[in-house]
């Protein structure tokens, strides 16, 4: 699974990590689509690929 970054504060979405209720990372792409960053709130659409 592909970590993404904010384009907008820099936030890494990393997928690989639980969840805050102990449950599995969930892929970048399988996130609803209002889904938002938790720093600055911006849309998935404001994120890119990273290493």
């Amino acid at each position: 699974m592909q970590k993404m970054k904010c384009q907008i504060c820099g936030h890494v979405y990393d997928p690989s990590k639980k969840r805050t209720d102990g449950g599995p990372g969930i892929a970048f792409e399988d996130l609803p689509d209002s889904w938002r960053c938790p720093i600055c709130g911006a849309g998935k659409k404001s994120f890119k690929e990273t290493a």
